[in-house]
C-alpha cells in the first residue's frame, strides 16, 4: 500500500486493535483526534484491554469501546469474535501484532486491515498490509505515529485529552490534604524484575528530593504493586521522617491516577505505564532504564530525564536475568542513586522549581534529549 492510497480511503467504520499494555496504550491514543479529523464521519472503535478501558470511556473523539477479557471464557472469546464480525468495519489496525489480536483481526473481516512491521506470532499473515519503517529499532512512540503520518497527519500536534473529570481532581485534593508544595509522584513497580530499581535507591532519591526541595512524595502503584509501595513507604519514613508523605498504591483508578499525575511536579520511576502516562500529560519524568532502552522505549520530549545503565547487557529487553553470581542483576546496582540525583537536579534547574538548600551542581553525560547512557 502506498501512502496515496491510505490518504484517499473514506472507510465510514474504523477500528483500533490495541489492547495493551498501558504505556503502549497511552503512546496510541495521541491518533484517536488525527483518525476523527482525517475521517470526521466515521465511527472510531477501540478494542482494549478491561483493566485499561476507563482511560478511553470518557475519550471525545471515540464512539466505542470494546472490552477484552484475558483471560476469559471460550464464550467470552467466541462473543467478542461475533461482536468484532458484526460491526463490519472497513478499516482496521492492529498495533499490537500478537497472535490473539491477528485473529481478532481477521475475524473482523475488513477489506483493510493494517498492522506494523514488528506484528509476530503470524499476526502479520491475517493484515492486508504492514506499514513500513515500523520495525523494532523504531522509537515505539514515533511507531505508532506512522499511522497519523500514512494518512498526511504526521505535522498535526500529539493531543492526549483530558481523562480526569471533576470528581476525579476532587479526589486527589482530598487525598493531598489541600498541599500546594511541590509533588513527587514516585512508582517503583514494574512487571519485569529487571525493570524494577531497588527500593533502597528509590527512598535516597526521595529523601534527597525532600530535605533540597521540599517535595512531598506520594507512591504510586496497582494493587498488586502494594506491598512493594508498603516497603518503600517504611524506608521513606527512616529517611526523610519530617516528609509529608503518602502512599495510594492499589487505591486509584486509572483516571484518578492520571489526576495525582497531571498535578505532580516530577514523577520518579521505572520503565512502566504510569510513565508514559505521567509524560503524556506533561508531567516531567526522572525514567530509569536497565533492561530496556530509553531511546525505544522511553516517552518523546526534552522535558525529562532518561538515565540508562551501561552493562553488556543493557537494553536486551530480557525478562529475567540470564546471568548468574555476581553479574545477577548488576545492572540495577551499576544504575547508582548518585546518578539518579546528578539527573533530578538537572532537570529542576531546568525546570526552575524553588529550592530548599542547595544541593551539588553535578554535571553528568547526557544527550540534547536528556537521556543519559553511562
Amino acid at each position: 500500500m502506498t501512502l496515496s492510497q491510505l490518504t484517499n480511503l473514506e472507510p465510514r467504520r474504523i477500528c483500533l486493535i490495541k489492547p495493551s499494555a498501558l504505556g503502549d496504550v497511552v503512546q496510541t491514543m495521541p491518533l484517536l483526534p488525527v483518525l476523527r479529523e482525517r475521517f470526521p464521519s466515521a465511527s472510531l472503535t477501540w478494542v482494549i484491554a478491561e483493566q485499561f478501558a476507563d482511560l478511553l470511556r470518557k475519550h471525545p473523539k471515540l464512539d466505542r469501546v470494546i472490552e477484552f477479557r484475558r483471560p476469559g471464557s471460550l464464550s467470552s472469546w467466541r462473543g467478542l469474535l461475533r461482536e468484532l464480525r458484526d460491526a463490519r468495519f472497513d478499516l482496521v489496525f492492529d498495533l499490537q501484532g500478537l497472535f490473539r489480536t491477528g485473529v481478532m483481526t481477521l475475524a473482523t473481516g475488513a477489506p483493510l486491515r493494517i498492522g506494523l512491521e514488528t506484528a509476530r506470532e503470524g499476526s502479520s499473515l491475517t493484515c492486508t498490509h504492514l506499514l513500513p519503517d515500523t520495525g523494532r529499532q523504531v522509537p515505539a512512540h514515533l511507531r505508532y505515529w506512522r499511522v497519523a503520518e500514512s494518512l498526511g497527519k504526521g505535522d498535526l500536534h500529539r493531543e492526549l485529552p483530558a481523562l480526569t473529570d471533576e470528581q476525579d481532581r476532587s479526589w486527589v485534593e482530598e487525598r493531598l490534604g489541600g498541599d500546594r508544595g511541590p509533588l513527587l509522584a514516585i512508582h517503583s513497580g514494574a512487571r519485569w524484575a529487571t525493570k524494577r530499581w531497588p527500593l533502597e535507591s528509590f527512598a535516597v532519591v526521595a529523601a534527597r528530593a525532600v530535605r533540597a526541595y521540599g517535595f512531598s512524595p506520594v507512591i504510586l502503584g496497582s494493587a498488586a504493586e502494594r506491598p512493594r509501595a508498603c516497603q518503600l513507604e517504611h524506608l521513606l519514613k527512616r529517611f526523610a521522617p519530617a516528609a509529608r508523605l503518602r502512599n495510594l498504591a492499589g487505591q486509584t483508578t486509572l483516571p484518578q491516577l492520571a489526576a495525582i499525575l497531571k498535578r505532580a511536579d516530577v514523577m520518579l520511576t521505572n520503565d512502566s505505564g504510569p510513565m508514559h502516562l505521567a509524560a503524556a500529560l506533561g508531567t516531567s519524568v526522572v525514567g530509569l532504564f536497565t533492561c530496556t532502552s530509553a531511546v525505544r522505549s522511553g516517552p518523546p520530549g526534552d522535558r525529562h530525564e532518561l538515565i540508562s545503565t551501561d552493562v553488556a547487557c543493557a537494553a536486551s529487553y530480557r525478562k529475567r536475568c540470564p546471568h548468574r553470581g555476581r553479574a545477577h542483576m548488576a545492572c540495577l546496582e551499576e544504575l547508582t542513586a548518585e546518578r539518579v540525583w546528578r539527573a533530578f537536579v538537572r532537570l529542576i534547574d531546568r525546570r526552575g522549581t524553588p529550592r530548599r538548600g542547595t544541593p551539588p551542581r553535578e554535571t553528568g553525560r547526557t544527550s540534547s534529549s536528556h537521556r543519559e547512557a553511562g
